[in-house]
């Protein structure tokens, strides 16, 4: 039996830079709108934003042109007494993903900002830009990040600017639900932050390569991973740990919702994905993988089941969301290794990994999409939206297009990543996530036709808009709909970008 390669020792490759550039970048975007107050915050986003996609790109371009993992060692100190900055084909897709994300809820949220002169440069909108900001250096700090204790300042960094937005517009309801994001982020990081510990502890090094490297046994470090697993469980809102999501990106500004749900939710699977996968051993890794999919399973079938019965659109799409995030807990035990076969070679990885993106594209257009409509007809009550496609009909159609993504239609992103995720539960005889896989689809698509029916209504007296939305603000929901449905031209196979620079911890190693 071939045995596989162990992790090779942390280097500075040549287009290593780029990787600190990623971070620093918004950070640097931050210090300028500081510097040149809030009549410029919105200029210099768009302008970071423009060069982050750049960045991005070259990151994805250098990791295709090597065939390997761009590195960047801090300092020149080696891990465990220095940091090191990795991207992998999973992290390089999750950078160029967070990019097009940000840049078309910064469209979205600079167009929106212009409609109200009189607040265009007030607090709201810098205090959105700046938090942006924040949020994207964060996420690529996680996405890149190395040692595990950077990646707790990371998540920190990405809670801390998360939960203002949440509250932006300081109503008493939506600083209550901000409040209760902090507390379950809190406990979180309380729980992640302990779990670290234990680690350095027992193996005196937090950095992923070299824990990838040791077979790290024993009950001190499966308690350590539960406890940092369980933390991030909670920052990631899966069931039954969902209920300061729906309240708290329900009730955000647009822009901010589909940020937050998008974007940050995703930050903390990224950890569990590679604690799971890169760290734990594994006999850990199989039972924590066949829990993760069971509360996977029930975040899908029960959030769809509450999702059905919401009122108001946005706590829908917030209900939705906890939902459709269940997809991606279900890819552990059905990427399981099995022979000599590593989990990212599976179709399984790439089902996750597709699911990942599409999701986070499709959930952005929707958000979008509905903050639209509520800026058009002051409200989001889906009862009293009959026939608001006639009014708003790129909205509607972003809606729909985004809603194809969720319920798994042809030839959607989310197609692909459930048709993969499908096959892999069918030929791995997993018939109870076959039949979760099937009747999420079932049930997202009852709560998509239900605002599809809406849009399409033709009410005794037709809606009539209280303000008037201009289409350049509709575009933004479109442009990541069409990504999202663009996804879907992504063979039924096991993507060779995904594997690229993937590391075979010990715990794989043959004998």
């Amino acid at each position: 039996m071939t045995a596989l390669a162990a992790a090779p020792a942390d280097a500075t490759t040549p287009g290593g830079f780029l990787l600190v550039l990623a971070v620093i970048l918004p950070v640097i975007a931050i210090l300028a709108m500081v510097a040149f107050g809030p009549r410029q915050t919105g200029r210099l986003a768009i302008i970071t934003i423009g060069a982050g996609i750049a960045v991005a790109l070259a990151i994805v371009a250098e990791l295709i042109r090597t065939e390997a993992a761009v590195g960047f060692v801090v300092g020149n100190w080696q891990p465990p007494l220095g940091l090191a900055l990795r991207a992998d084909g999973l992290s390089a897709a999750m950078l160029a993903m967070t990019a097009l994300v940000i840049a078309a809820i910064g469209s979205f949220a600079h167009i929106q900002h212009g409609l109200d002169p009189a607040t265009r440069h007030g607090r709201a909108p810098t205090t959105f830009w700046i938090l942006l900001m924040a949020i994207w250096s964060a996420l690529n700090a996680v996405f890149l990040g190395e040692d595990l204790f950077n990646l707790y300042v990371a998540l920190e960094l990405l809670t801390f600017a998360a939960v203002p937005l949440v509250c932006l517009d300081g109503r008493a309801e939506t600083v209550a639900a901000a409040l209760r994001y902090l507390l379950f982020a809190l406990l979180g990081s309380l729980l992640y932050l302990l779990g670290t510990a234990l680690i350095y502890g027992s193996f005196g090094t937090l950095d992923i390569g070299q824990l990838s490297a040791m077979d790290i046994q024993g009950p001190g470090a499966s308690l350590a991973l539960a406890l940092m697993i369980a933390g991030l469980l909670a920052k990631a809102a899966l069931f039954p740990l969902h209920i300061w999501l729906p309240p708290a990106h329900a009730g955000a500004p647009a822009a901010a919702s589909a940020v937050l749900s998008a974007l940050v939710i995703k930050a903390p699977f990224f950890l569990i994905l590679r604690l799971v996968l890169d760290v734990a051993p594994p006999g850990f890794a199989a039972q924590a993988g066949q829990l993760l999919a069971i509360l996977g399973a029930a975040s899908i079938l029960f959030c769809s089941v509450v999702a059905l019965r919401q009122a108001r659109l946005k706590l829908m799409i917030a209900y939705s969301t906890v939902a459709q995030i269940g997809y991606l807990f279900i890819v552990f035990p059905l990427a399981a290794r099995t022979g000599t076969l590593p989990p990212w070679e599976t179709i399984a990885w790439t089902g996750g990994a597709l699911q990942l993106i599409s999701h986070a594209l499709a959930k952005a257009a929707m958000f979008l999409a509905a903050g639209a409509i509520a800026e058009a007809f002051g409200h989001d009550r889906i009862a009293d939206l009959g026939g608001f496609g006639r009014a708003l009909p790129i909205s509607a159609t972003a809606f729909g297009l985004a809603g194809m993504s969720l319920m798994g239609l042809p030839p959607s992103g989310g197609f692909v990543a459930k048709c993969l995720l499908l096959t892999a539960a069918v030929t791995g005889s997993h018939p109870f996530l076959a039949a979760t896989i099937l009747a999420g689809g079932l049930l997202a698509g009852g709560y998509v036709f239900r605002v599809v029916n809406r849009a399409l209504a033709t009410p005794a007296v037709p809606l009539a808009a209280v303000r008037p939305v201009p289409r350049r603000l509709e575009l933004a929901a479109l442009v990541l709909a069409l990504a999202a449905v663009l996804m879907g031209f992504v063979p039924l196979q096991p993507l060779g970008f995904l594997q690229l620079g993937r590391i075979a911890p010990m715990s794989l190693v043959a004998p």
